[in-house]
């Protein structure tokens, strides 16, 4: 068992008392040993969690200082047995000066002090009233609870080899115009923890979640931001308890807002994503800062302990958010049209020429060009949709095809293919009976000699209909739907061309349109390269062939995305698809992803423009750089030796 790159972290929000420091440190012992029965590496509490937040000039009363000291001496003797490495705020007495304080802690030992560098003294805010905002650039040690302490900015804390690194920040050092977790990052910290203890007021939450959401994902890091609760004094403000998991800029975890009881939010952070971002970003550089920092080391262990993740695992990674479906989708689709629209203006095009099929890829093709026009206030009819019916085509797409032209008021033309193809058999000297590479390859060439013929007949461009999650298989015909004039769905993977119909189907068609739409989505995928059955129906069904495209998205996603290697993309795989494949199924296309995927590079090397759509892409010129004749022994050793485990742990 591994643990895949994955750490396990928590933030918390204890119930808390005024100024109770022993009530106080009796709730955080309790939620430091539930983390640390579910196996948490590090968990993080709120701003001045031990005094509570809002004790205003009792910070300056000796029984508060003396008695936070106190408290955490206790707390560390009830947790000293625990290997957790847990962090609290407590105020921190040093050269007769107060600071704000975030203490890591473990085993019973105090690891480090770090000090908030910036001090709210505005509207609500009056901190420096009672604290010493720290601006010292390097660390020192200081004596406190019996024990020599480091204290300081410049502290970064590793696990055992010192791969995994984390530091720390206290709620207002984040609103800085250059926040300490910047730095934190450039000298390598992966992690971030933010003791915070903010009021509320209306709106302010989600710009605190912009805020981490940037920062996470401007500097490549795990962001945890944890904040005081109800418990805190209701004087003049409210705390309602607000806790955060970001990774990469994307929220993992909430806590509930406005909640009456103590939470615990537990989720891994995938350090190997991180690391990898931060490989790809020549922009994540700066003037080391590694040399400033004093490492100390956490001994823990770290050994492979991971069999199921906290955090879900999204099946379908290039599919948008409910949140964020409408946006995204008409954002896709601009993209597109912006594409397409310069190439029209730029070659001066009299025409579009573009293969109607009836399936998905070619009716997005024809949307986007149709929106194109219309936005160009160009007249429809310079779009030619020809339908191409062969050996193979049933008469349910070729009903879809004709149907979505007529809907469109496009040119439209059928050219059937059948008489042509029979007579490029018989000039070959091929038996039309062996369906192998050559049937069907010849088909598809076919209909893209016809498609350019007529784009210079007709003073026009042929629109290309291939998209990412064939172009990664290989699924396309070597200069027959390969090639085009202008690849308007390179960039976008077979399940989200299903979901950008359904889209369009949805927001801006005619109920008739919407019936042609829904009849096109819901038919079997197929190239439809092979002969009907009696009833004029798909024989030849792609995902039968060549694996489910949900599952191949998915590997493609996570290969190309942060480089994951097989093993890893297997185990989120297992978590994404529980319930919908077997081990053994997902372990069978991924070795028929890999080697497709290496074997087809040569068609990706000279694949035609297109516009990059999201964050991954195929085109050489773009986004994916790669031999053609690179070798694939490494990645399907790796698969080969997960097939013969799987096999010798099934029953």
């Amino acid at each position: 068992m591994e643990n895949f790159g994955f750490l396990k972290i928590a933030v918390s929000i204890p119930q808390l008392k005024v100024a109770d420091c022993n009530f106080n440190i009796q709730q955080i012992a309790k939620l430091v040993i539930e983390a640390n029965n579910r196996k948490v590496k590090i968990v993080c509490f709120p701003e001045l969690s031990i005094s509570s937040y809002t004790c205003e000039d009792l910070f300056l009363q000796k029984a508060l200082i003396e008695g936070t000291k106190e408290a955490l001496l206790k707390l560390l003797d009830k947790t000293k047995k625990m290997p957790i490495c847990f962090i609290v705020g407590t105020p921190v007495e040093y050269n007769s000066k107060l600071y704000n304080c975030a203490v890591i802690c473990q085993n019973g030992e105090i690891k480090g002090i770090v000090p908030k560098m910036y001090l709210p003294n505005y509207c609500e805010f009056y901190e420096k009233r009672w604290f010493e905002p720290y601006i010292d650039d390097e660390h020192t040690v200081i004596t406190y609870a019996n024990n020599t302490i480091p204290f300081g900015q410049n502290l970064l804390f590793s696990f055992g080899s010192g791969s995994i690194k984390f530091s720390t920040e206290i709620c207002e050092d984040l609103w800085a115009v250059i926040p300490p977790s910047s730095s934190h990052a450039i000298a390598g910290a992966q992690l971030i923890f933010n003791l915070s203890a903010s009021n509320e007021l209306v709106g302010k939450q989600r710009y605190i979640k912009s805020l981490i959401a940037q920062q996470s994902a401007r500097c490549h890091v795990a962001y945890a931001y944890s904040s005081s609760n109800y418990g805190e004094s209701t004087s003049n403000l409210v705390y309602s308890g607000n806790a955060y998991i970001y990774e990469n800029g994307k929220l993992l975890m909430e806590a509930k807002r406005f909640h009456l009881h103590e939470q615990l939010l537990i989720c891994e952070i995938d350090i190997d994503l991180l690391n990898s971002e931060r490989r790809k970003n020549t922009s994540f550089i700066g003037k080391s800062t590694s040399n400033k920092y004093k490492h100390i080391i956490i001994k823990q262990n770290l050994s492979p302990n991971l069999s199921k993740l906290e955090r879900i695992i999204n099946s379908a990674p290039f599919i948008p958010s409910s949140k964020k479906y409408n946006e995204n989708c008409k954002e896709i689709f601009s993209i597109q049209i912006f594409g397409l629209a310069k190439r029209i203006i730029h070659t001066n095009a009299k025409s579009l020429i573009i293969g109607i099929s009836g399936g998905l890829d070619s009716t997005l093709a024809l949307l986007v060009c149709i929106k194109t026009i219309d936005k160009l206030n160009l007249s429809r009819k310079m779009i030619y949709g020809i339908t191409m019916p062969g050996i193979g085509t049933s008469q349910k797409t070729y009903q879809n095809a004709w149907s979505l032209m007529k809907s469109l008021d496009i040119n439209s033309k059928k050219i059937d293919i059948t008489t042509a193809c029979t007579q490029h058999f018989k000039d070959i000297g091929h038996d039309t009976n062996v369906y192998d590479v050559t049937y069907e390859n010849a088909q598809a060439r076919e209909r893209t000699q016809i498609l350019m013929d007529l784009a210079n007949q007709l003073e026009g461009i042929v629109i290309g209909t291939s998209n990412m999650s064939e172009l990664a298989l290989g699924w396309t015909t070597y200069n027959g739907d390969h090639m085009s004039m202008y690849g308007i769905n390179t960039g976008l993977p077979k399940t989200l061309i299903r979901h950008l119909i359904k889209w369009v189907a949805n927001t801006q068609s005619s109920e008739f349109d919407k019936i042609i739409l829904s009849n096109i989505i819901n038919t079997p995928i197929s190239p439809e390269l092979l002969p009907t059955n009696n009833k004029k129906r798909i024989t030849h069904l792609t995902e039968d062939i060549i694996g489910p495209y949900e599952l191949h998205d998915f590997f493609m996603y996570h290969t190309l995305r942060y480089g994951f290697s097989p093993k890893k993309i297997y185990f989120l795989a297992k978590h994404a698809f529980f319930s919908i494949y077997t081990n053994n199924t997902i372990l069978k296309w991924m070795k028929i992803f890999y080697k497709r995927f290496f074997e087809s590079q040569f068609k990706r090397n000279c694949i035609p423009d297109g516009p990059k759509i999201g964050s991954i892409g195929l085109s050489p010129r773009s986004s994916w750089r790669m031999p053609s004749d690179a070798i694939a022994t490494l990645w399907t050793e790796e698969i080969n030796l997960l097939i013969k485990n799987e096999l010798h742990e099934s029953p």
